[in-house]
């Protein structure tokens, strides 16, 4: 049975997000906030378990439909296929988001999607609660009104993909998982040459370059609501054992940042991550930042003044662009920052190549390959 599949990621991120289906062999088309795909019930596993940059996988639940009355939206949302996915006993959590349309009223809208599961199981649905990062046995159900055109969805993953498990411990202003992944993506790093992080603070950067290095599934062995549904009755979706790629006699990923509590909690969760061995960690601050042999990538996420109180930024960035440009000549450097003027204070010529949200910050990434001269 196709489904029909909508992977979610912030604002911004969609084409990085495309991306990371296509090298799960999946293609997918861009749309605000994700992208569409079509899949079997064991290709929206897979997508749950592999891919990076995801924020949770919705699947849609029938055809969208127009409803400009209550009434209309009760009749034709009780005709929907709700018995592929759930049973008269499956706990539900609503989220309504309503846009542009008649129909404005997020909790009466609500009222009425429970009602046409009344309608359609002859039963008043058991109620549930959802949490975002624990997900739960509430089945979530995602109903979003746009001009009047009602969108029905099941949510495929649980708790937010972000959550992998292994960062138990954070830093300061901890850089999500998927937003990690979604800039190694698209800075071209092929998961083989030499990768260092000046600031990585909690170990998200470093610690997402070593999964994906290794070839091993973000999410592998995470529960998935959707092996209770009705319709995944005798599919086997069970996780596909990884194959993990050997990893180098020496580790060839550092890990730096001058904070002792910060490597400290990057070193914890790069060991419940079973990434350790991949990678070194120093505790200097980013003038003592040194290349590995060859030539690499910088792949970082310094401090940009919303997140962290410190000293004067414009004199850390114009010593981190002098380090860089002394140092790592030749490398290629992606650089996720909340403000352009700082970035030019790198001196390093970057150019932005996609901006979206951080916790509520506006970023950029900004790319570029490191020359002597700036």
């Amino acid at each position: 049975m196709s489904l029909s599949a909508f992977a979610t990621c912030p604002p911004g991120f969609e084409p990085q997000l495309a991306l990371d289906l296509a090298r799960l062999g999946l293609t997918g088309t861009p749309e605000p906030g994700g992208v569409r795909f079509k899949g079997e019930l064991p290709e929206i596993a897979h997508a749950n378990r592999g891919l990076r940059s995801a924020s949770r996988v919705l699947v849609r639940l029938g055809m969208p439909f127009y409803a400009r009355s209550f009434e209309e939206l009760v009749e034709r949302a009780a005709r929907l296929p709700w018995g592929r996915f759930l049973t008269t006993s499956t706990p539900i959590a609503l989220r309504v988001t309503c846009h542009a349309s008649r129909l404005y009223h997020s909790d009466a809208v609500a009222e009425r999607i429970l009602a046409a599961l009344t309608t359609h199981f002859g039963a008043e649905p058991v109620q549930g609660v959802f949490d975002e990062d624990r997900g739960g046995d509430a089945q979530l159900i995602v109903v979003r009104l746009n001009d009047d055109e009602c969108t029905v969805s099941v949510d495929s993953s649980g708790a937010h993909l972000h959550r992998r498990g292994y960062r138990l411990a954070t830093a300061k202003a901890p850089l999500r998982e998927t937003l990690a992944a979604a800039m190694l993506l698209s800075s071209g790093w092929d998961g083989r040459a030499p990768l260092v992080d000046p600031f990585c603070g909690s170990g998200t950067i470093p610690i997402e370059a070593a999964l994906l290095a290794s070839g091993r599934a973000p999410n592998a062995v995470r529960p998935l609501p959707l092996v209770r549904w009705p319709c995944a009755s005798g599919i086997d979706l069970r996780p596909e054992i990884p194959i993990e790629t050997a990893p180098p006699e020496t580790p060839f990923i550092v890990a730096s940042d001058r904070n002792a509590g910060a490597m400290e909690a990057a070193r914890a969760n790069a060991e419940r991550a079973g990434v350790s061995r991949w990678i070194t960690f120093h505790q200097h601050s980013v003038s003592d930042a040194a290349p590995l042999p060859g030539v690499g990538w910088v792949v970082t996420n310094p401090p940009y003044g919303q997140r962290l109180d410190g000293p004067d930024l414009r004199n850390l960035y114009a010593r981190f662009g002098a380090v860089l440009r002394e140092r790592f000549a030749g490398w290629s450097a992606a650089v996720l920052a909340g403000d352009a003027a700082l970035i030019r204070q790198t001196r390093l010529g970057l150019t932005p190549r996609w901006s979206g949200d951080n916790g509520g910050i506006a970023v950029s990434l900004y790319q570029g390959v490191i020359n002597p001269g700036g």
